[in-house]
């Protein structure tokens, strides 16, 4: 051993370099727990002590540029749960590094425009985000010229996890009263760390943007401690270097690398170039001035977001709101809709945004299941995220984020409406089913009666073709109307010849048409609008007990009439009809069927298969009475 070193220091003797040997407190000191880190720079002078390096020269003794630290608050395991548990997909490292080139970019973008810039980064009118592939060494690189790090930021923020620089960052602006800093992304810091799921060693070059600023090189292999050591010639910004893992090399491949860049950062603020080519080329039209935004920029949009070559927007829905929550909105209503099979498996297909990255590819926590014909983009700054920044913490803001966009798109449709109800006719011909949904599945009686706003009917007081909605109805009811009135039939022409609005047609109501079989469901779940109860006509002349007197008339005495009566119930039996009884309500017709409830009982029948009832347990259920028009 002595031999060694004497051979070591006579080297260095000969090399310009002077070995002291000086007492420990005397001395600078790092201490390298695991192993010594020996490194050797030109004209300084060092003592060697064991795994322990000191520094010394003629002027004074300073730390040397290398030195190995622990993590500060945290243990290997905490590491391994950031790393290895707290997110779902692996590929999900790459949205995380890019968020935090992103957020570097911000901030010195911000900086720049504050009072507290005296930097000299050359690339400063030039911000991008630079992704390179090495397929044969397995290393992918992440590189930002934004604000960079100190050895002291390193030390803060990459040495202790869950500290995240962009909140210090947004604190220390704030309290200056500096400028705008909505763009940043990072809120938890600990993304960094989710690059250790696919690397086993992680290494960061960076510099700050302040002029005469150091280099510095960080890293680590995932372990209890991290390297931190001056670098000469590093760019202003930051460098992430990921070592792959075996196993992991389609990190390391362009194509893959280019699809998880477009999938997750496609709208981030700055360009973002693999391998020198540019990937996130379409604008985030959703944080546009909707004026800016031309028609054939929102088709291609639309495309893009719809994930087809051809077709355009039907409707186009864009808006911001402010408060209480803060959104950005794109919503398309498609030109031409799923098929009914396609329509139930369909997935919500508006992706929900944080700050421009990509949290939800199905937004389901913001948008209804009904409007899952949409498509689009959310972006909301207010969001509350997980730690992994993958799933949502349920918070009466996500309430507010869904009662919002779900008010303004039922507003906006109800203005097409309006505006042009032709061309709403045709929309609400192939979507009417997502409607009708909306009101069935939603829970509050508020909700339901939004929905059925957008709802259309043919009525007895317009010609056939013509539609008109519940409030349509409402506006122009008879004074003293309390009840909105429907008939269920599947034609017009079976509505108009039916014995039931025949016995209601001289009361001179309105009566709404309902032809498809969902209506009546639909409306038996709505029960009300506008504080007026939905009723059938077949309910309301169940109620109307004014004529079920047997009356003579100019052919039957009554004892004719109680006789005929009698004969038909014998005829008949119990098994058939529940009651036999007069009334006056039928002109031509000489008798029809009711039942109690019958809308309820039908839609109870329509759902239920033909082998699953027999005919006495259906007529158990309808429990039919026979009305008779004595005329």
């Amino acid at each position: 051993m002595k031999r060694a070193l004497g051979l070591r220091a006579a080297k260095i003797l000969n090399s310009r370099y002077t070995v002291v040997c000086r007492p420990l407190s005397s001395l600078s000191k790092t201490t390298c727990r695991n192993k010594p880190a020996f490194g050797w720079w030109p004209n300084q002078s060092r003592s060697l002590c064991g795994s322990t390096m000191y520094l010394a020269n003629a002027e004074a003794q300073k730390e040397i540029p290398h030195e190995k630290r622990e993590f500060r608050a945290e243990t290997r395991m905490l590491m391994d749960i950031v790393a290895r548990s707290l997110y779902s997909h692996k590929e999900v490292f790459i949205r995380e590094l890019v968020s935090n080139a992103s957020d570097a970019l911000e901030k010195l973008r911000t900086v720049r425009l504050s009072s507290q810039y005296a930097g000299d980064h050359a690339d400063v009118n030039n911000p991008k985000i630079t992704v390179h592939t090495n397929k044969l060494e397995k290393i992918l690189t992440i590189q930002d010229n934004g604000i960079g790090m100190d050895k002291e930021d390193l030390i803060a923020h990459l040495g202790t996890i869950a500290k995240s620089g962009t909140a210090d960052f947004v604190k220390a602006m704030q309290s200056s009263g500096s400028a705008n800093f909505d763009q940043l992304i990072g809120q938890f810091g600990v993304g960094f760390y989710s690059a250790f799921m696919i690397a086993d060693k992680v290494e960061v070059i960076t510099r700050k943007h302040d002029s005469g600023s150091r280099g510095y090189r960080w890293m680590s292999e995932g372990a209890e401690c991290y390297e931190i050591e001056e670098v000469k010639n590093a760019e202003c910004g930051t460098k992430i270097i990921c070592h792959l893992k075996p196993g992991e090399s389609e990190f390391a491949d362009e194509q893959r690398v280019k699809e998880i860049l477009t999938k997750y950062s496609n709208f981030v603020s700055f360009p973002i170039f693999l391998n020198d080519t540019r990937v996130n080329k379409v604008q985030a039209l959703w944080r546009c001035d909707p004026k800016d935004v031309t028609e054939e920029m929102h088709k291609q949009f639309y495309r893009f977001v719809s994930h087809s070559q051809t077709g355009e927007p039907r409707y186009t829905i864009h808006f911001r709101a402010e408060a209480p929550v803060d959104i950005n909105a794109l919503l398309y209503v498609p030109d031409t809709p799923t098929d009914f099979i396609g329509m139930l498996q369909m997935e919500v297909g508006v992706s929900l945004y944080c700050r421009r990255v990509l949290i939800q590819q199905s937004a389901k926590d913001v948008i209804p299941s009904w409007l899952r014909f949409l498509k689009g983009v959310i972006d909301s700054e207010d969001i509350p995220l997980n730690l992994s920044r993958e799933l949502l913490q349920k918070s009466a803001i996500l309430n507010k984020v869904k009662t919002i966009v779900t008010s303004k798109v039922i507003k906006y449709l109800q203005e097409s409406m309006k505006k042009d109800q032709e061309k709403y006719d045709i929309f609400y011909s192939h979507f009417r089913h997502y409607f009708k949904e909306g009101i069935i599945r939603s829970e509050s009686q508020d909700e339901k009666e939004n929905v059925a706003r957008l709802l259309l009917f043919e009525s007895s007081n317009q010609r056939g073709g013509v539609k008109i909605s519940l409030q349509d109805y409402c506006d122009r009811m008879q004074a003293g109307q309390r009840e909105i009135y429907y008939l269920n039939a599947p034609s017009r022409l079976l509505a108009e010849s039916s014995p039931y609005y025949e016995a209601i047609k001289e009361k001179n109501l309105e009566i709404l048409f309902c032809y498809d079989p969902a209506d009546e469901v639909t409306l038996l779940s709505l029960r009300q609008f506008d504080r007026k109860d939905l009723v059938s006509v077949e309910s309301f002349l169940n109620r109307d007990k004014s004529d079920t007197e047997v009356v003579e008339t100019s052919e039957l005495t009554k004892e004719d009439l109680k006789g005929l009566l009698d004969w038909i119930k014998t005829t008949l039996g119990d098994r058939k009809v529940n009651e036999i009884r007069t009334t006056q309500k039928l002109t031509t017709y000489p008798c029809m069927i009711s039942v109690k409830e019958l809308g309820a009982i039908r839609s109870f029948l329509r759902a239920q298969s033909p082998e699953q009832l027999t005919e006495e347990q259906r007529l158990m259920l309808l429990k039919p009475t026979l009305e008779v028009n004595p005329k």
